[in-house]
């Protein structure tokens, strides 16, 4: 490993020891900070930059049939990006989402969870964590829309931990990558969508 990876590599793990604790502290790990942060290696992520028009897709849901970006158009939308249904970080990340919904659902926006998993593995990991926001399986092609987003980690076969917010045009107005050990917290979410109220674009 050479000096600057091996820098990267012992930073990242810094902060993944100082996110460590209780729901605040989840709650805070978030804050926006540009619009790429990256898991140890800089070159392993590429997510879309602020201003590029958001792919549209469509992927099996546990909702009835599938699900994408056009079928919420005219409203924010955030897509959740998670490498894996049952681990604990996504556990608990996508859990505290559940929680904070209402304060996304003040500013009109819908989320969608995404990962490789299939649909019957969403279904029962939604059904024991009570997730009532969709979970769009990114299983065939295999993570296309990952790639289609630059989140997608091919070492590993699954997504980065990784954040969009889209304006109600389509537009991307906020990326986020975390290490894929660190909960990244809602608080990036919320900035980004105020930001977007406070444009007049968005509630």
């Amino acid at each position: 490993m050479d000096r600057s990876k091996a820098s990267a590599r012992r930073w990242f793990d810094r902060r993944a020891r100082s996110y460590q604790g209780g729901a605040t502290s989840r709650w805070r790990a978030g804050v926006l900070r540009g619009s790429r942060v990256y898991d140890a290696d800089p070159m392993q992520a590429s997510p879309l930059e602020p201003g590029t028009p958001a792919p549209d897709f469509a992927l099996p849901s546990t909702l009835d049939g599938q699900l994408g970006p056009g079928d919420r158009s005219g409203r924010p939308l955030i897509l959740v990006f998670y490498p894996a249904d049952w681990s604990p970080v996504c556990t608990d990340q996508l859990t505290l989402y559940q929680e904070v919904m209402p304060e996304f659902e003040k500013h009109d926006a819908a989320l969608f969870g995404i990962s490789v998993d299939g649909r019957w593995c969403h279904l029962a990991f939604a059904n024991d964590r009570n997730l009532r926001f969709p979970l769009l399986a990114d299983f065939e092609p295999k993570g296309g829309v990952a790639r289609a987003y630059g989140v997608y980690r091919t070492q590993d076969g699954t997504s980065e931990r990784a954040l969009f917010v889209i304006d109600p045009a389509g537009v991307v107005s906020w990326s986020y990558v975390s290490p894929t050990e660190v909960n990244p917290g809602a608080d990036g979410i919320l900035r980004a969508l105020e930001d977007l109220a406070a444009k007049g674009v968005a509630r």
